[in-house]
């Protein structure tokens, strides 16, 4: 999940337990997604927002209870809330979910000109791929984010402390 918590150190429920893993859900959707009504895919979809959601409210909460003059303590909520927000979009919902649908997509269109394999198995090792794909993107895409919020969107606020992202 993460690197280990310093002693003494604050145990994040959005980033260091069970809970991260609600920000995949997304993925996991679109991996079957050749197997299950839209319906389910969209269902992943709302999960995955839901915790983006609540992780953005989680740290903007957070900011606002660090002790400091009251006209810092707004533009420290907006920052933490609007950085988490955008970061937890595009790293946990977009990217990835566009990233294994094209994967999924793919395979299920190179098996079906390339094998006499049934749908059914086709789209089960489409399914299979999606899956084993999932780990591999996280981390490349969690610093391709970063790089791109450090590129743009977090040189709109240089003077408030960058929020802890990943």
């Amino acid at each position: 999940m993460s690197e280990p918590q310093p002693r003494g150190a604050e145990r994040d429920l959005y980033r260091d337990t069970w809970v991260r893993y609600l920000g995949y859900a997304n993925e996991v959707g679109e991996a079957f997604r050749s197997l299950v009504p839209a319906a389910v895919v969209w269902l992943s979809y709302g999960v995955a927002s839901s915790y983006v959601l609540a992780d953005a409210i989680d740290k903007g909460k957070k900011a606002g209870e660090v002790p400091s003059p009251e006209a810092g303590r707004s533009a420290r909520v907006t920052v933490a809330v609007v950085d988490t927000f955008v970061w937890q979009a595009l790293a946990s919902v977009a990217i990835p979910g566009f990233t294994i649908n094209r994967v999924c997509a793919a395979s299920l269109y190179v098996l079906g000109t390339a094998t006499r394999w049934p749908l059914a198995v086709r789209k089960w090792s489409t399914t299979a791929l999606g899956l084993l794909t999932i780990p591999v993107i996280i981390h490349p895409i969690d610093r391709s984010v970063d790089f791109l919020l450090d590129s743009s969107l977090r040189k709109l606020y240089p003077s408030v402390r960058k929020p802890s992202s990943s």
